[in-house]
Protein backbone atom coordinates (compact mmCIF):
# COMPACT_ATOMS: atom_id res chain seq x y z
CA UNK A 1 0.00 0.00 0.00
CA UNK A 2 1.02 3.30 -0.36
CA UNK A 3 0.45 6.30 0.95
CA UNK A 4 -0.05 9.68 -0.28
CA UNK A 5 -0.78 11.25 2.71
CA UNK A 6 3.13 10.61 3.41
CA UNK A 7 4.15 12.69 0.33
CA UNK A 8 2.00 15.43 0.60
CA UNK A 9 3.60 15.99 4.40
CA UNK A 10 6.56 15.92 3.06
CA UNK A 11 6.48 17.89 -0.20
CA UNK A 12 2.68 18.37 -0.69
CA UNK A 13 0.94 17.89 -4.30
CA UNK A 14 0.98 20.81 -6.51
CA UNK A 15 -2.22 22.63 -6.71
CA UNK A 16 -2.50 21.93 -10.16
CA UNK A 17 -2.69 18.43 -9.99
CA UNK A 18 -4.81 18.10 -6.41
CA UNK A 19 -7.91 18.83 -8.17
CA UNK A 20 -7.24 15.44 -10.41
CA UNK A 21 -5.86 12.87 -7.81
CA UNK A 22 -8.05 10.81 -5.87
CA UNK A 23 -6.86 8.11 -2.98
CA UNK A 24 -8.38 4.50 -2.27
CA UNK A 25 -10.56 4.56 -5.85
CA UNK A 26 -11.78 1.06 -6.29
CA UNK A 27 -10.66 -0.40 -9.91
CA UNK A 28 -13.52 -3.32 -10.80
CA UNK A 29 -15.44 -1.09 -13.15
CA UNK A 30 -13.15 0.46 -15.23
CA UNK A 31 -12.08 -2.90 -16.40
CA UNK A 32 -13.85 -5.38 -18.80
CA UNK A 33 -13.75 -8.20 -16.10
CA UNK A 34 -15.01 -6.26 -13.27
CA UNK A 35 -12.71 -7.12 -11.13
CA UNK A 36 -9.44 -5.55 -8.75
CA UNK A 37 -9.29 -3.96 -5.75
CA UNK A 38 -8.42 -0.18 -5.02
CA UNK A 39 -5.99 2.00 -6.27
CA UNK A 40 -3.87 3.61 -3.65
CA UNK A 41 -4.04 7.13 -6.09
CA UNK A 42 -6.13 7.09 -9.07
CA UNK A 43 -6.07 10.26 -11.46
CA UNK A 44 -7.92 11.25 -14.92
CA UNK A 45 -5.56 13.92 -16.56
CA UNK A 46 -7.26 15.86 -18.97
CA UNK A 47 -4.64 17.40 -21.37
CA UNK A 48 -0.79 16.18 -22.25
CA UNK A 49 0.22 18.95 -20.20
CA UNK A 50 -1.19 17.73 -17.01
CA UNK A 51 -0.13 13.77 -17.96
CA UNK A 52 2.90 15.17 -18.29
CA UNK A 53 2.96 16.74 -14.98
CA UNK A 54 1.28 13.59 -13.21
CA UNK A 55 4.25 11.18 -14.30
CA UNK A 56 6.69 14.09 -13.29
CA UNK A 57 5.53 14.33 -9.90
CA UNK A 58 5.19 10.43 -10.15
CA UNK A 59 8.70 9.96 -10.96
CA UNK A 60 10.42 12.31 -8.87
CA UNK A 61 8.61 11.42 -5.85
CA UNK A 62 9.20 7.51 -6.51
CA UNK A 63 5.39 6.54 -6.88
CA UNK A 64 4.95 3.52 -8.77
CA UNK A 65 2.36 3.90 -11.35
CA UNK A 66 0.37 1.89 -14.40
CA UNK A 67 -1.48 3.59 -17.31
CA UNK A 68 -5.20 2.38 -18.14
CA UNK A 69 -7.16 2.60 -20.52
CA UNK A 70 -10.26 1.01 -21.11
CA UNK A 71 -9.43 -1.85 -19.12
CA UNK A 72 -10.55 -4.36 -21.69
CA UNK A 73 -7.11 -6.38 -21.43
CA UNK A 74 -6.42 -5.72 -18.23
CA UNK A 75 -6.57 -8.26 -15.22
CA UNK A 76 -5.94 -5.80 -11.70
CA UNK A 77 -5.32 -7.59 -8.29
CA UNK A 78 -7.82 -8.45 -5.88
CA UNK A 79 -5.14 -6.53 -3.51
CA UNK A 80 -5.28 -3.46 -5.96
CA UNK A 81 -2.49 -1.03 -6.99
CA UNK A 82 -0.08 0.04 -4.58
CA UNK A 83 0.68 3.47 -6.23
CA UNK A 84 -0.83 5.49 -9.06
CA UNK A 85 -3.36 4.80 -11.87
CA UNK A 86 -3.23 7.15 -14.19
CA UNK A 87 -6.46 6.66 -16.33
CA UNK A 88 -6.18 8.30 -19.82
CA UNK A 89 -10.20 8.83 -20.71
CA UNK A 90 -10.05 12.28 -20.47
CA UNK A 91 -7.82 12.08 -23.40
CA UNK A 92 -10.39 12.04 -25.77
CA UNK A 93 -10.18 14.32 -29.50
CA UNK A 94 -10.17 13.12 -32.68
CA UNK A 95 -8.96 14.96 -35.59
CA UNK A 96 -9.55 14.40 -39.27
CA UNK A 97 -6.22 15.20 -41.56
CA UNK A 98 -5.52 15.10 -44.79
CA UNK A 99 -2.02 14.17 -45.96
CA UNK A 100 -1.34 13.77 -49.54
CA UNK A 101 -4.86 13.66 -50.92
CA UNK A 102 -5.46 10.65 -47.74
CA UNK A 103 -7.59 10.82 -45.10
CA UNK A 104 -5.84 10.33 -41.69
CA UNK A 105 -7.64 10.07 -38.18
CA UNK A 106 -5.77 11.32 -35.44
CA UNK A 107 -7.05 10.20 -32.20
CA UNK A 108 -5.91 10.61 -28.45
CA UNK A 109 -5.25 7.57 -26.66
CA UNK A 110 -7.85 7.41 -24.43
CA UNK A 111 -10.72 7.70 -27.22
CA UNK A 112 -12.91 4.86 -27.45
CA UNK A 113 -12.20 2.86 -30.67
CA UNK A 114 -16.06 2.11 -30.97
CA UNK A 115 -15.63 6.31 -30.68
CA UNK A 116 -12.91 6.16 -33.78
CA UNK A 117 -15.43 4.02 -35.82
CA UNK A 118 -19.07 5.71 -35.47
CA UNK A 119 -16.43 9.06 -36.63
CA UNK A 120 -15.29 6.99 -39.71
CA UNK A 121 -18.37 6.29 -40.52
CA UNK A 122 -19.90 9.70 -40.26
CA UNK A 123 -17.63 10.90 -42.39
CA UNK A 124 -17.10 8.69 -44.62
CA UNK A 125 -14.03 7.03 -43.96
CA UNK A 126 -13.49 3.19 -44.50
CA UNK A 127 -10.87 0.95 -43.58
CA UNK A 128 -11.45 0.12 -40.06
CA UNK A 129 -14.87 -1.46 -39.90
CA UNK A 130 -13.34 -4.40 -39.03
CA UNK A 131 -12.38 -3.03 -35.51
CA UNK A 132 -16.13 -2.09 -35.08
CA UNK A 133 -17.92 -3.61 -31.20
CA UNK A 134 -13.94 -3.85 -30.34
CA UNK A 135 -13.66 -3.01 -26.82
CA UNK A 136 -11.16 -0.86 -25.06
CA UNK A 137 -9.10 2.47 -26.04
CA UNK A 138 -6.99 3.40 -29.34
CA UNK A 139 -4.13 3.50 -26.74
CA UNK A 140 -4.68 -0.11 -25.63
CA UNK A 141 -5.40 -1.05 -29.53
CA UNK A 142 -2.18 -0.19 -30.56
CA UNK A 143 0.16 -1.47 -27.59
CA UNK A 144 -1.32 -4.61 -28.46
CA UNK A 145 -1.23 -4.66 -31.64
CA UNK A 146 -5.03 -5.38 -31.25
CA UNK A 147 -6.13 -8.13 -34.38
CA UNK A 148 -9.63 -8.71 -35.38
CA UNK A 149 -10.61 -10.79 -38.45
CA UNK A 150 -7.37 -11.19 -39.63
CA UNK A 151 -6.30 -7.43 -39.66
CA UNK A 152 -4.14 -5.66 -37.22
CA UNK A 153 -3.79 -2.43 -36.00
CA UNK A 154 -0.71 -1.99 -37.27
CA UNK A 155 -2.15 -2.58 -40.92
CA UNK A 156 -3.66 0.68 -41.02
CA UNK A 157 -1.21 2.73 -38.41
CA UNK A 158 0.55 5.68 -40.00
CA UNK A 159 2.38 7.01 -36.28
CA UNK A 160 2.44 7.29 -32.91
CA UNK A 161 2.81 9.97 -30.48
CA UNK A 162 4.72 8.89 -27.38
CA UNK A 163 5.62 10.66 -24.16
CA UNK A 164 9.14 9.60 -22.91
CA UNK A 165 11.20 10.92 -20.26
CA UNK A 166 14.62 11.93 -21.13
CA UNK A 167 16.86 14.60 -19.08
CA UNK A 168 15.06 17.76 -19.78
CA UNK A 169 11.39 15.53 -18.46
CA UNK A 170 8.67 14.24 -20.56
CA UNK A 171 8.54 14.98 -23.98
CA UNK A 172 6.68 14.17 -26.93
CA UNK A 173 7.82 12.41 -29.98
CA UNK A 174 5.97 11.16 -33.11
CA UNK A 175 7.11 8.10 -34.04
CA UNK A 176 6.36 6.93 -37.83
CA UNK A 177 5.42 2.59 -37.86
CA UNK A 178 7.61 0.70 -38.93
CA UNK A 179 7.19 -2.50 -40.02
CA UNK A 180 9.96 -4.76 -38.56
CA UNK A 181 9.30 -3.87 -35.10
CA UNK A 182 5.33 -5.02 -35.05
CA UNK A 183 4.21 -8.75 -34.93
CA UNK A 184 1.16 -10.80 -34.15
CA UNK A 185 -0.07 -8.96 -31.19
CA UNK A 186 2.78 -7.31 -30.73
CA UNK A 187 3.50 -3.95 -30.42
CA UNK A 188 7.19 -2.07 -29.60
CA UNK A 189 5.73 -0.35 -27.16
CA UNK A 190 5.20 -3.43 -24.75
CA UNK A 191 7.63 -4.17 -21.99
CA UNK A 192 10.02 -7.12 -22.84
CA UNK A 193 8.21 -10.02 -20.59
CA UNK A 194 4.93 -8.70 -22.24
CA UNK A 195 2.87 -8.98 -18.85
CA UNK A 196 3.30 -6.06 -16.80
CA UNK A 197 1.09 -2.51 -16.82
CA UNK A 198 4.12 -0.71 -14.64
CA UNK A 199 5.53 2.44 -16.08
CA UNK A 200 9.10 3.67 -15.72
CA UNK A 201 11.35 5.79 -17.06
CA UNK A 202 12.63 3.59 -19.56
CA UNK A 203 8.83 3.28 -21.02
CA UNK A 204 6.88 4.79 -23.77
CA UNK A 205 3.66 6.10 -23.16
CA UNK A 206 1.61 6.17 -26.22
CA UNK A 207 -0.53 9.51 -26.18
CA UNK A 208 -1.61 9.04 -29.43
CA UNK A 209 -2.09 7.91 -32.84
CA UNK A 210 -2.78 8.12 -36.52
CA UNK A 211 -4.72 5.74 -38.64
CA UNK A 212 -5.40 5.44 -42.24
CA UNK A 213 -8.49 5.52 -43.67
CA UNK A 214 -10.10 5.95 -47.15
CA UNK A 215 -13.45 7.23 -48.42
CA UNK A 216 -16.18 4.95 -48.65
CA UNK A 217 -20.28 5.24 -48.55
CA UNK A 218 -21.20 5.89 -45.11
CA UNK A 219 -23.87 3.37 -46.05
CA UNK A 220 -21.47 0.67 -46.46
CA UNK A 221 -19.49 1.26 -43.88
CA UNK A 222 -22.00 1.04 -41.61
CA UNK A 223 -23.27 -2.25 -42.94
CA UNK A 224 -19.94 -3.82 -42.44
CA UNK A 225 -19.91 -2.14 -39.01
CA UNK A 226 -22.98 -3.92 -37.99
CA UNK A 227 -21.92 -7.85 -39.25
CA UNK A 228 -18.69 -7.18 -37.12
CA UNK A 229 -20.92 -6.68 -34.23
CA UNK A 230 -23.39 -9.06 -34.63
CA UNK A 231 -20.62 -11.64 -35.06
CA UNK A 232 -19.28 -10.67 -31.89
CA UNK A 233 -22.33 -11.11 -30.13
CA UNK A 234 -23.25 -14.67 -31.72
CA UNK A 235 -20.30 -15.70 -30.30
CA UNK A 236 -20.97 -14.12 -26.93
CA UNK A 237 -18.10 -12.12 -26.25
CA UNK A 238 -20.55 -9.70 -24.36
CA UNK A 239 -22.43 -12.47 -22.40
CA UNK A 240 -20.54 -11.64 -19.03
CA UNK A 241 -17.67 -9.72 -18.14
CA UNK A 242 -14.14 -10.79 -19.78
CA UNK A 243 -11.41 -10.14 -21.17
CA UNK A 244 -11.57 -11.59 -24.77
CA UNK A 245 -9.37 -13.93 -25.91
CA UNK A 246 -7.37 -15.32 -23.16
CA UNK A 247 -4.53 -16.62 -24.78
CA UNK A 248 -2.40 -15.67 -28.07
CA UNK A 249 -2.68 -18.19 -31.29
CA UNK A 250 0.01 -19.62 -32.36
CA UNK A 251 0.18 -20.72 -35.75
CA UNK A 252 2.85 -23.37 -35.07
CA UNK A 253 0.40 -25.31 -33.12
CA UNK A 254 -1.62 -26.33 -35.94
CA UNK A 255 -5.09 -25.18 -34.14
CA UNK A 256 -6.33 -21.92 -32.36
CA UNK A 257 -5.79 -21.93 -28.75
CA UNK A 258 -9.36 -22.30 -28.01
CA UNK A 259 -9.43 -25.28 -30.00
CA UNK A 260 -6.89 -26.84 -27.69
CA UNK A 261 -8.62 -26.10 -24.63
CA UNK A 262 -12.03 -27.39 -26.04
CA UNK A 263 -10.42 -30.53 -27.18
CA UNK A 264 -8.16 -30.61 -23.15
CA UNK A 265 -12.22 -30.93 -22.08
CA UNK A 266 -11.83 -27.76 -20.31
CA UNK A 267 -15.17 -25.44 -21.72
CA UNK A 268 -17.37 -24.81 -18.54
CA UNK A 269 -14.55 -25.14 -16.11
CA UNK A 270 -14.87 -23.23 -13.15
CA UNK A 271 -12.42 -22.19 -9.99
CA UNK A 272 -14.58 -19.76 -8.01
CA UNK A 273 -16.86 -17.07 -10.08
CA UNK A 274 -14.00 -17.54 -12.97
CA UNK A 275 -15.41 -19.96 -15.64
CA UNK A 276 -14.07 -21.20 -19.45
CA UNK A 277 -17.16 -19.91 -21.38
CA UNK A 278 -19.26 -22.68 -21.89
CA UNK A 279 -19.45 -21.41 -25.95
CA UNK A 280 -15.89 -20.51 -26.35
CA UNK A 281 -12.61 -22.09 -25.06
CA UNK A 282 -10.58 -18.87 -25.10
CA UNK A 283 -12.77 -17.05 -23.15
CA UNK A 284 -12.47 -16.91 -19.31
CA UNK A 285 -15.76 -14.89 -18.12
CA UNK A 286 -16.25 -13.85 -14.73
CA UNK A 287 -19.36 -15.57 -13.33
CA UNK A 288 -20.76 -12.73 -10.69
CA UNK A 289 -18.18 -13.15 -8.04
CA UNK A 290 -14.50 -14.43 -9.75
CA UNK A 291 -11.80 -12.88 -8.34
CA UNK A 292 -8.31 -11.57 -9.76
CA UNK A 293 -7.02 -14.77 -7.92
CA UNK A 294 -9.50 -17.25 -9.60
CA UNK A 295 -8.69 -15.77 -12.78
CA UNK A 296 -4.98 -16.56 -11.96
CA UNK A 297 -5.67 -20.00 -11.04
CA UNK A 298 -7.99 -20.67 -14.02
CA UNK A 299 -5.29 -19.66 -16.77
CA UNK A 300 -2.43 -21.71 -14.88
CA UNK A 301 -4.85 -24.99 -14.78
CA UNK A 302 -5.71 -24.14 -18.56
CA UNK A 303 -1.93 -23.70 -19.35
CA UNK A 304 -1.17 -27.06 -17.12
CA UNK A 305 -4.14 -29.07 -18.84
CA UNK A 306 -3.16 -28.02 -22.72
CA UNK A 307 0.73 -28.67 -21.87
CA UNK A 308 0.41 -31.95 -20.44
CA UNK A 309 -2.39 -32.96 -23.45
CA UNK A 310 -0.29 -31.81 -26.68
CA UNK A 311 3.36 -30.61 -25.20
CA UNK A 312 2.08 -26.53 -26.13
CA UNK A 313 2.45 -23.90 -24.06
CA UNK A 314 -0.02 -21.26 -24.26
CA UNK A 315 0.75 -17.84 -24.00
CA UNK A 316 -1.49 -15.06 -22.66
CA UNK A 317 -2.63 -12.12 -23.90
CA UNK A 318 -3.86 -10.43 -20.87
CA UNK A 319 -1.73 -7.50 -18.98
CA UNK A 320 -1.46 -8.05 -15.61
CA UNK A 321 -0.98 -5.25 -13.54
CA UNK A 322 0.14 -4.80 -10.23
Amino acid sequence: MFNLGDVEKKNGLPLRLSAIVQKKVKLAAFTSFKIGGNADIYSIPSSLEELKDLLSFFYAEQIPAILMGGGSNLLIPDTGIAGAVVHTKGLNTIKLHEVNGEPLVEADAGVLMQDVLEFCAAEGLGGLEDFAGLPGTVGGAVFMNARCYEKSISDVLESTSVLYFSEKGFIIEERTYRHEEWGYKHSPFQPVNGRLAALDAGRLVIVGAKLKTVRRETSLIREKMQERIADRTAKGQFRLPSAGSVFKNNHTFGKPSGKLIDEAGLRGFQIGGAQVAPWHGNFIVNTGSATAEDVMELIKTVQERVRGQTGFELEPEIIFAG
